[in-house]
């Protein structure tokens, strides 16, 4: 069932999708070699501009005219470290809105670091699964927007809470779903100053692309291009009918 607390009922999720495609925000992504294909891809698709450079001495540029910035730490090296610190000093001198993907961030003493000490930077939000939120937090409240994502997504920030159910499970077994998913989060909050209404936005849009995906799909390799195609075609009356938050 639908939240019907403003500004978080269904128009407003439609709206802010609309405002999205109209805006076509462009999304500078610092992210992993697996993601950045599928990551470009999901941008378009939903009506976003990417731009993937990691390299150092451009890093800064394209900050500069990106609307916002995505941190995925799913692959770490010193060119991509160095790039982080440029991108996320720059992101924070203009003011811009960036979210962290902290992928994995149990697995590496070093990777869980540098996260943490990102955290502190000012990410507008933090997309993890449940795994990587406990290692991060370590039980602690997160201090900015939360995006848990699994079975059912959750966004939580300072008391508020909406459960998203859309999705299918077959992204579980497609790459980069999750990286790609951030750097949606990311051009939304670009798009509307109500981070916590952007954050809800974009995931009930990129969950109901897998619920429309999975209705003609046989498996994760024909699923991919008919999610694809559910980003871009989702309309307003499909965001009113199907979103299922509560």
């Amino acid at each position: 069932m639908a939240t019907t607390s403003p500004p978080y009922n269904i128009v407003s999720i439609a709206d802010c999708v609309l405002r999205f495609r109209a805006a076509r925000p462009h999304v500078h992504c610092i992210t992993n070699g697996v993601a950045q294909n599928f990551t470009a891809n999901v941008l378009l698709a939903a009506g976003a501009t990417p731009s993937m450079t990691i390299a150092p001495e451009e890093v800064q540029a394209f900050v500069e005219m990106a609307d916002a910035l995505l941190i995925n730490l799913g692959t770490m090296d010193t060119e991509r470290s160095k790039a982080v610190e440029i991108a996320v000093t720059q992101a924070n001198h203009e003011c811009k809105p960036w979210a962290l993907d902290p992928v994995f961030v149990q697995g590496s003493p070093l990777r869980l670091t540098l996260a943490r000490s990102l955290v502190d930077l000012g990410p507008v939000v933090v997309r993890c699964n449940k795994g990587e939120e406990q290692a991060l937090f370590e039980g602690r409240d997160a201090p900015c927007i939360l995006a848990r994502t699994g079975a059912v997504d959750r966004v939580v920030h300072e008391g508020r809470t909406v459960s998203i159910e859309n999705g299918s499970p077959v992204m579980d077994r497609i790459t980069a779903m999750g990286c790609a998913l951030t750097a949606l989060v990311a051009g939304f909050t670009a798009v509307e100053d109500d981070a916590f209404l952007a954050v809800t936005a974009a995931l009930v849009l990129f969950g109901l692309a897998g619920d429309h995906a999975a209705e003609t799909a046989s498996g994760p390799g024909t699923f991919v291009p008919r999610f694809l195609d559910a980003l871009h075609n989702i309309d307003s009356n499909d965001i009113k009918t199907g979103a299922r938050m509560k």
